[in-house]
């Protein structure tokens, strides 16, 4: 009997912890496969990850889904909750009581005393036990969806950036150039007292704005990829190649009028949080069946010193005279205004975040529209100027101010394209997606997927 119950045991095994770090390599990069399918989004799910061209927008929001470090951890979180939850529905073991006597004087027997008794009350809330901790899983996955949804649209903003910077470094390193060649020109006729120091001093300060824009271009970028990289958990050193657009699609106002309206239904973090809530009420009542007796039960058989045999039952019953869990059952009911208060105050945020994006991608937008209208006119000017230059019909300040103004009017509508692209993937993660078929249960058990 002994070894039947050893049989069923866990068996220890030490795990010792990694020496090496295990960030993805440039070679690890071309050899790694994604499941389409077991991305959270339906537009990742559709969408073929296939490195040997580059990563596009949506490869770089697949990738982070996969390799994103927080993630692993939330994981892990999820794991612990559903461990969580199979030990609440395990039954209570029972208990059993061995007991035995000696005599002292010659002519009597060994007495003995078996007990075998059960916690009722373990039993009584076992039910809400297990459903509170069913809610704990739904309430955790759901929590890793939602962070799944936050770290894609850090993945596809930090895309949006990195081609940003990429096409305007080559324009300030442009304008820098530029504005060397007056310095250059123009500190020369100083030297040859044609112009006067004054404007020498003005042509070294746009030259040393123009470099310093550029730098400081440079350094934002190199702490863009390095942003990127750890989010994606890619080694320090590997480049990754971008490619693609990086325009975003604005949201229809039908599309987000209904999706303002239905939040609660689509918010991973909102369904989430109802599930917590769901939790506490199971906890609350939980606390409400423990304010009566503990009772256990247990049978005995016994047989005293003279041989005589007996055979009872024990009863242990907690009277509830001081306590009566009134301590945890006040806990227990603040804990869940806390959660409805949390609740509420998610939902108020959500609207006023929707709000504010939403007048700034307005503002975004129009800035977009009056950069881009003016282009067309800076530029036939600098390709006028340019014209005229080489014809020696202007001198170099000319030159540059015309080159400068279109340069400058191209780097304001990247910018511009920029924080439009980055408001609405901002937007789209605050206004939520389709719940997949696992997470939109909306029962007190929890349906987790098991691939995740």
């Amino acid at each position: 009997m002994v070894s039947a119950l050893l049989g069923g045991c866990a068996v220890y095994h030490a795990k010792p912890l990694p020496s090496n770090d295990s960030l993805l390599t440039q070679d690890g990069l071309s050899r790694l496969s994604i499941d389409a399918a077991k991305m959270p989004l339906p537009a990742l799910a559709a969408h073929r990850f296939d490195p040997s061209d580059g990563f596009d927008i949506d490869e770089i929001a697949m990738l982070a889904v996969a390799n994103n470090p927080d993630l692993r951890l939330t994981r892990d979180d999820l794991g612990i909750a559903q461990a969580q939850a199979f030990s609440a529905g395990l039954l209570p073991d029972p208990q059993v009581s061995v007991s035995s006597d000696y005599p002292g004087a010659v002519g009597l027997s060994r007495a003995f005393s078996y007990g075998l008794s059960m916690d009722v009350m373990a039993l009584v809330t076992r039910g809400a036990n297990q459903r509170s901790a069913n809610a704990t899983v739904r309430k955790t996955d759901l929590g890793l969806l939602w962070q799944e949804w936050q770290v894609i649209a850090q993945a596809r903003q930090l895309f949006v950036k990195a081609r940003f910077q990429d096409e305007v470094l080559p324009l300030l390193a442009q304008q820098a150039d530029l504005t060397q060649q007056r310095y250059t020109r123009v500190a020369h006729a100083a030297s040859e007292h044609n112009v006067t120091g004054d404007t020498a001093t003005a042509a070294l300060t746009a030259w040393e704005d123009a470099r310093k824009q550029s730098v400081d271009m440079q350094r934002a970028r190199e702490q863009t990829r390095h942003d990127l990289n750890a989010l994606l958990g890619i080694a320090p050193a590997t480049d990754l190649p971008l490619t693609g657009p990086a325009q975003v699609e604005p949201v229809d106002a039908a599309t987000l009028d209904a999706a303002v309206a239905a939040l609660p239904q689509r918010r991973p973090d909102l369904i989430a949080l109802q599930a917590g809530y769901e939790a506490q009420e199971q906890k609350f009542r939980a606390a409400i069946l423990n304010q009566f007796p503990s009772l256990s039960v247990g049978f005995t058989r016994q047989r005293d010193t003279s041989e005589i045999y007996t055979s009872g039952f024990a009863i242990n019953l907690t009277l509830p005279v001081f306590n009566r869990n009134r301590g945890n059952i006040a806990i227990e009911q603040a804990t869940r205004q806390r959660l409805a208060d949390e609740y509420q105050g998610r939902l108020n945020a959500a609207h006023a975040d929707i709000a504010h994006l939403q007048a700034d991608s307005a503002l975004a937008a129009h800035q977009l529209a009056e950069d881009e209208a003016a282009l067309p006119e800076l530029d036939r000017a600098a390709a006028h100027a340019r014209d005229a230059y080489a014809a020696h019909n202007i001198v170099i300040g000319q030159y540059v101010d015309a080159q400068s103004a279109s340069l400058a009017r191209r780097v304001d509508a990247a910018t511009a394209r920029e924080a439009l692209a980055e408001q609405r993937i901002a937007l789209e993660a605050l206004l939520g997606s389709a719940i997949p078929t696992p997470y939109a249960d909306t029962s007190t058990d929890s349906h987790t997927t098991a691939t995740r």
